[in-house]
C-alpha cells in the first residue's frame, strides 16, 4: 500500500515505542549476562529473546554491553523532582526512597535480586564498568539543575555542581555496597529490597549534611 506521501511500508515508530523497544532489549540482555554471562551472550540471542533481529539490537545500542544501559539510567527524572521537592528539616533519604518503589525506578526492570547480580558484573566487565558509570555521568547534570532550582539559584553556579556530584557518588556507592554485600550473604528478593532501601538511607543521611 502507498501513502498518500508516496512513502511505502511501515509507519515509522514513534518515540514511545522506540524507548519501549530499548527497554524490552535492556531486560532480555541483563537476564542473558547474569544468566550465563556477558561473553557467552551474543546480540542474536539478545534480539531472539525479544523477538527482533540481532541488526534491530545494534540500531538501538553500539554494543552489547551498552543494552543495559536504559535500566542504568531509569528514574533519574523520578529522582531529580524528589530532590526540587525536597524541603528544608525533611531527612533526604525519607524523600528518596520513595523514588525507589518495589517497581525498582532507579535501575527499572528487573527484581532487586537480579540488579544486584548485574551490578555486580560490573566489576569484572569493562564494557559493563562503563556503562554504568557513563549512566552516573549523564544524571549528575540532571541532579545538579534540580539542586539550583531547589536553591533559587543559578545551575551554573559551582554549589549545585559540586551537591550533585556528591549526591552520586552517594547513590553509586550504595548501590556497589549493597550488591556486594548481597553477593557475600546471598539474599532472596524480599531481603535485597530491604536490604538496597536500608542502604540508600544510610548513603543519604551520610551525604545529606552537605546537601542541606
Amino acid at each position: 500500500m502507498t501513502a498518500a506521501s508516496g512513502r511505502t511500508g511501515r509507519p515509522p515508530l514513534t518515540e514511545e515505542r522506540k524507548a519501549a523497544i530499548r527497554l524490552e532489549i535492556a531486560r532480555a540482555a541483563v537476564d542473558l549476562f547474569v544468566g550465563q554471562g556477558v561473553a557467552a551472550t551474543t546480540g542474536e540471542q539478545i534480539g531472539r529473546a525479544v523477538g527482533v533481529s540481532a541488526r534491530t539490537v545494534w540500531r538501538y545500542f553500539p554494543s552489547k554491553e551498552a543494552c543495559v544501559r536504559p535500566l542504568f539510567e531509569a528514574g533519574i527524572e523520578e529522582i531529580a523532582g524528589c530532590l526540587r521537592a525536597w524541603r528544608p528539616g525533611r531527612p533526604l533519604a525519607e524523600v528518596l526512597t520513595r523514588a525507589v518503589p518495589a517497581d525498582s525506578r532507579l535501575v527499572a526492570g528487573p527484581d532487586r535480586a537480579t540488579i544486584g547480580a548485574l551490578v555486580r558484573l560490573t566489576r569484572d566487565e569493562p564494557g559493563l564498568r562503563a556503562v554504568w558509570l557513563q549512566s552516573y555521568d549523564a544524571a549528575e547534570p540532571t541532579f545538579a539543575r534540580a539542586l539550583a532550582e531547589r536553591a533559587g539559584v543559578s545551575a551554573d553556579e559551582l554549589g549545585p555542581t559540586v551537591q550533585a556530584a556528591m549526591f552520586n557518588a552517594a547513590l553509586r556507592a550504595a548501590m556497589e555496597h549493597y550488591a556486594w554485600r548481597i553477593d557475600e550473604e546471598g539474599a532472596d528478593a524480599t531481603t535485597a529490597e530491604t536490604e538496597l532501601t536500608a542502604t540508600l538511607s544510610s548513603a543519604l543521611t551520610l551525604v545529606a549534611s552537605g546537601l542541606a
